[in-house]
């Protein structure tokens, strides 16, 4: 659980992690879908709105081994045969901020796909506290069930509309590290951008490695975007990474950002960097193209 504390501290910063966090002060609704907030209050001033004009967006659900799992997609209309997009939420799940992610990346052409990830294990914007959201949810859930549900993500994607050649991963903190898990469990896809995700950790049953310990054969070329201030993400961290891959073929690069934290993408939270997340998105879109997915 020491892994998972670290993270729910970088998304928080100055917030209790303890029991009696009340759920008042840990969530919060918003922009018409259950929209969890790190930090409150929301700043609202900064929160990005996406609209869905020449789009096709809204919650679709796969059937995966006998579960319901609800995927938020978005794409532009009436189109065909669009690179794919992989959009993994952080630990408060398919909230508004990510089905914006997904509206932002359908407004450049592809078809994006947010998964609610957490499904089998319960809804983290119902928790009551971080340290239930930890206990319940984010801690019971596999590796190989988020792999699997990804693969079936991608699956649907090519039966309807997607491009199989043309399929990219990004994700944001707990979705970071996924992001990099999956480009090496699927080899096939053409690149990743991992939003301040973890690199370093303990093996446990529900999480038996870590990026890490896949980068020395990862053929995926990852972006990772990350902040010097990050307390959660040492910077020592990211130099054993750096390491880790140097060993092996792969293209994958980091940027690091002075000025940010964590979670500097999320608009909806105090720990967002205008200048950094748009830098970032910038990057993003250059490393989904020079990398063949669009």
């Amino acid at each position: 659980m020491d892994d998972l504390t670290q993270d729910a501290e970088s998304l928080l910063t100055k917030t209790s992690l303890s029991d009696g966090v009340d759920r008042r002060d840990f969530l919060k609704v918003a922009l018409g879908t259950g929209f969890a907030a790190a930090a409150l209050p929301v700043v609202a001033q900064n929160v990005i709105k996406t609209d869905t004009a020449g789009l096709t967006a809204g919650t679709i659900t796969l059937t995966v081994d006998g579960v319901q799992v609800p995927v938020y997609r978005a794409q532009p209309e009436g189109k065909t045969n669009l690179p794919v997009i992989l959009v993994v939420s952080e630990i408060f799940g398919v909230h508004e901020h990510i089905a914006d992610v997904a509206r932002r990346l359908a407004k450049q052409g592809y078809l994006a796909l947010a998964p609610d990830l957490f499904v089998r294990q319960g809804d983290p914007q119902k928790a009551a506290s971080i340290a239930e959201l930890q206990r319940d949810i984010i801690s019971k859930t596999p590796d190989a069930q988020v792999m699997a549900d990804l693969d079936a993500t991608v699956a649907w994607a090519k039966a309807n509309g997607g491009n199989g050649d043309k399929i990219g991963i990004t994700g944001f903190c707990w979705g970071g590290r996924i992001t990099w898990m999956y480009a090496a469990h699927n080899p096939s896809i053409k690149a990743g951008v991992a939003w301040y995700g973890r690199l370093l950790g303990d093996s446990t049953p529900v999480t038996p490695r870590h990026p890490v310990d896949i980068a020395g054969s990862l053929s995926v070329p990852v972006l990772g975007l990350y902040g010097l201030k990050d307390t959660g993400i040492s910077q020592e961290s990211i130099t054993v990474m750096k390491a880790a891959l140097a060993k092996g073929p792969n293209k994958s690069t980091f940027v690091i950002y002075p000025n940010s934290g964590h979670a500097f993408n999320a608009d909806y939270r105090a720990s967002y960097v205008e200048a950094d997340a748009k830098d970032g998105w910038g990057r993003l879109l250059a490393w989904f193209k020079q990398n063949g997915v669009i």
